[in-house]
């Protein structure tokens, strides 16, 4: 049998989050095997105990401390009011780097153009707690009621605005809707339960695994480049390529050479490269990046 005290009981976001949490944490280091209809994943450190359980719910068990850690968004732990440890935000998102924002719709002729106009009028929303939180710092009364999906073609028939989710707007472009206001801005966090964060050992487990996944967010983007450059072309170098200001510099054992090695954003390396070798560069090599630890 193994000891519960050395398990790590870890919830991964079921649903749109699903594989780019498994993504991200196999960059961390975590390979992460799940089945077409199991909810309970494997992975290569058998000290983790991984559950699938969707993000709207995996704020409530780190609450009652059925589950020790998980991601989650932000706007999910705030709408269960619970008590979490916060091990730190993680930029990423189902489709883009951009946050998820949770925003107050109407339709584009409504009369409605500031939440004050929602005084005694129905809204629709997944995000109740989040929506009546936003109404009662305002002093607003309205009507607010839970919606099991498919919110956006509520309105106008039969309510008069929805808070709903997104990242880029296209859909609600898309359906004629117009935001009026922002209710709350999120990305995925790193949460911990009271208890497993009382735990030195789970507390430490959990630090590590919450500086893999920075680690691998911060080398998102951003690739590694090798080469070998004449030395006496180096300040030119310096100059010509500010985004090499701080490379490992190396010398060859062949004289008027160095090495040259450094990070950089990968959208920048078509323009880069060549530049490298009109200054005289040779052997570039560009590689990928897993993770980088500030």
């Amino acid at each position: 049998m193994s000891d519960s005290s050395r398990t790590l009981k870890v919830a991964i976001p079921k649903g749109s989050l699903q594989q780019p949490t498994i993504e991200l944490l196999a960059k961390a280091g975590y390979e992460i095997c799940v089945s077409s209809r199991g909810l309970r994943p494997s992975s290569n450190d058998p000290e983790l105990d991984l559950y699938l359980i969707r993000a709207q719910e995996i704020g409530r068990y780190l609450g009652q401390g059925f589950i020790d850690c998980g991601i989650t968004g932000y706007d999910w732990a705030y709408e269960n009011g619970v008590d979490l440890v916060d091990l730190g935000e993680l930029p990423y998102s189902r489709a883009t780097a951009r946050p998820t924002r949770w925003v107050l719709v109407v339709p584009e002729d409504s009369p409605i153009r500031k939440p004050e106009d929602l005084e005694g009028k129905r809204i629709a929303t997944e995000g109740v707690g989040i929506t009546e939180r936003y109404l009662k710092e305002r002093g607003i009364k309205a009507e607010v009621e839970f919606s099991w999906g498919a919110t956006e073609v509520k309105v106008p028939d039969l309510v008069d605005a929805i808070v709903d989710v997104t990242e880029t707007g296209d859909s609600i472009k898309a359906n004629r809707l117009r935001i009026v206001d922002t209710l709350l801005t999120s990305f995925p966090h790193f949460y911990a339960s009271p208890s497993a964060a009382a735990d030195p050992w789970k507390m430490e487990k959990m630090d590590r695994i919450a500086l893999l996944l920075q680690a691998a967010l911060c080398a998102r983007g951003k690739v590694g480049l090798k080469m070998n450059f004449p030395s006496a072309r180096l300040p030119e170098l310096l100059e010509k390529l500010p985004s090499l200001r701080r490379p490992t510099i190396s010398q060859l054992s062949e004289e008027g050479w160095i090495a040259v090695e450094t990070v950089i954003d990968e959208i920048v390396v078509r323009d880069i490269i060549p530049e490298l070798k009109r200054l005289g560069a040779e052997g570039i090599i560009e590689y990928p990046l897993n993770k980088i630890v500030p």
